[in-house]
């Protein structure tokens, strides 16, 4: 049995490898690496808070997050893959991918929104794009959030309780506990047919959140460059007090209750 994870640990860790991504970031803009990070897993997995906790310190300049909606018509009339193809890293970037071109042979094939021909072509097609990718430079990671169905019921049913959460509630996150299984049997079909030797997935027990966020952090720490603390900018002291300056009539301030 794992000890246990207190919050002083937890937010010990998470402050270390904070400060060790601001540095990943800057060996990635030096360097001037292509890094894209997928991150999938069953609703409720804890994907949203992982990405949250990996960019809170980092350089929105330099790591994006890439959170797709429903397609748009233009989109639907597209190659399947082109709208996330669009959203790859130049160099010197990392984009995070909280969901990704993995949706056809998840959420997609499960709740029928596509056609099992579709959902073949999608096999055939995406191991062979990812090898292209990595082949030209890039850096593709892939991580799957794994949680049991008593813990995804017990996180749907805090969503419903907590106001400040129920805007993460979907009708496709109520259909989640009474399709587990459906989604069981197509993400083993998902990882025996994409887990291929350039871009493996790397599962992630996310029963445990403040858990599941460490490991990720640690391990894609371990993939990525070598760091080096960044050259801190140093600030010269005016030898004068800044003049004040008169602000027009039309400037309205902020009242001041706190």
């Amino acid at each position: 049995m794992a000890t246990k994870l207190t919050k002083k640990t937890y937010e010990r860790e998470l402050e270390r490898m904070q400060e060790e991504l601001v540095q990943l970031q800057e060996a990635v803009r030096a360097d001037g690496l292509r890094v894209a990070v997928i991150f999938e897993g069953r609703d409720t997995a804890g994907k949203g808070g992982t990405i949250k906790r990996i960019t809170e310190k980092l350089n929105p300049r330099v790591c994006h997050v890439v959170a797709l909606g429903t397609p748009t018509d233009r989109e639907r009339g597209q190659w399947y893959f082109q709208r996330y193809l669009e959203r790859l890293p130049t160099a010197g970037e990392i984009v995070l991918f909280d969901r990704s071109w993995y949706n056809r042979a998840g959420v997609e094939r499960v709740m029928g929104f596509c056609t099992e021909e579709e959902v073949e072509e999608f096999f055939r097609e995406a191991p062979e794009i990812e090898r292209m990718l990595v082949r030209s430079g890039l850096v593709l990671i892939k991580y799957w959030l794994e949680v049991s169905a008593e813990e995804q019921l017990a996180r749907l049913m805090e969503r419903v309780e907590d106001p400040t959460k129920q805007w993460k509630l979907s009708p496709i996150d109520a259909e989640a506990p009474a399709r587990y299984d459906d989604y069981s049997r197509a993400i083993a079909e998902l990882f025996a047919r994409t887990s291929v030797m350039e871009s493996p997935w790397h599962l992630v027990d996310a029963n445990d959140q403040k858990r599941a966020r460490l490991n990720v952090m640690a391990h894609l720490l371990e993939l990525l460059p070598q760091r080096e603390a960044p050259d801190v900018v140093k600030i010269k002291k005016p030898k004068r007090r800044a003049r004040s300056v008169e602000l027009p009539a039309t400037v309205v301030r902020v009242p001041e209750r706190w």
